[in-house]
């Protein structure tokens, strides 16, 4: 997430009543979760093990339990429940409004259909010549690109599926990204789609989703992909372009699959792929799994 201009990293220490270690005027541009910071953006941290991870990470402002070494160029926060204090910091620049007040402020292109049982958010974007179905629900800030059709039941935006166990209950990390559809996407029955933590999940032109799939916060689709039912994707993950994922297929958070890829059904995805086609729970290299399933044939 981007702030809507600059702060300083005072006044974000003041905001949540933490220490901190730099400048006064440190430029603070935004927030990010871990996987996707970028410079000028605030990283959370709450756990020795991520400690490095955070602290040489692209995010140049680290909010952390404990008072640590601060990298050159870097500034610290010092809190003692980042996790609460990442929440707050962003909740105060972005409103949530969870459909309980209707701004009625949609910008709504030439030639694009809504059916009227569809629920539209707060500062939603749809392009020219769209298609939106009955009971299709579009959260806040969701951006919808050009000649885009969009079936029954579907959710964008809902919630980010990130949570922490506190005192013996789950504590939710609250959803301020988006959902952007780009141009030329369809989108079928009863897909959920979650809005990023706080960036953006993205699906990419020309792309075409079956119905009941699930893609996690802040995961990015390329161009052209091809989405069998049932997919479920988890956060975080970027798949390239023109990747093809028939039905049941699995992927595991924070991995990355190579442009022109195939991942044929019910395989599972645990780790970063290069182009090539997959199957298996452990995504084996198909002309390995059949080579191998032919060893086994022949056993005696």
């Amino acid at each position: 997430m981007r702030f809507h201009s600059p702060q300083k990293l005072k006044t974000i220490a003041d905001l949540i009543g933490s220490e901190f270690v730099g400048p006064e005027d440190f430029e603070v541009l935004g927030t990010n979760e871990i996987h996707m910071v970028k410079p000028g953006d605030i990283v959370f941290v709450n756990h020795p093990k991520y400690y490095d991870k955070a602290l040489n990470s692209a995010a140049t402002i680290i909010l952390i339990d404990k008072k640590v070494e601060c990298p050159e160029g870097k500034a610290l926060l010092v809190s003692d429940d980042p996790f609460r204090d990442f929440n707050k910091i962003n909740t105060h620049f972005t409103r949530i409004y969870n459909f309980t007040e209707e701004l009625h402020d949609a910008e709504i292109g030439e030639g694009t259909r809504i059916h009227r049982t569809a629920v539209i958010g707060n500062n939603v974007k749809i392009g020219k010549n769209s298609l939106i179905f009955p009971n299709v629900v579009i959260g806040d800030r969701t951006e919808i690109g050009d000649n885009v059709i969009i079936q029954a039941n579907t959710v964008l935006g809902g919630d980010a599926f990130y949570y922490r166990k506190l005192n013996g209950n789950f504590d939710r990390l609250i959803s301020v990204g988006n959902v952007v559809i780009e141009n030329n996407v369809e989108i079928g029955n009863g897909c959920t789609i979650d809005r990023g933590v706080t960036d953006s999940t993205v699906i990419g032109e020309g792309s075409v989703l079956d119905n009941q799939i699930q893609i996690g916060h802040d995961t990015v689709i390329g161009k052209k992909c091809l989405i069998a039912s049932q997919v479920g994707i988890a956060g975080c993950c970027v798949i390239g372009d023109e990747v093809t994922l028939w039905g049941q297929v699995g992927i595991a958070s924070g991995n990355k699959i190579e442009s022109g890829s195939v991942i044929l059904g019910k395989t599972g995805v645990n780790r970063d792929l290069k182009k090539g086609t997959y199957i298996g729970m452990f995504a084996e290299d198909f002309k390995g799994y059949l080579k191998k399933e032919v060893k086994l044939r022949n056993l005696k």
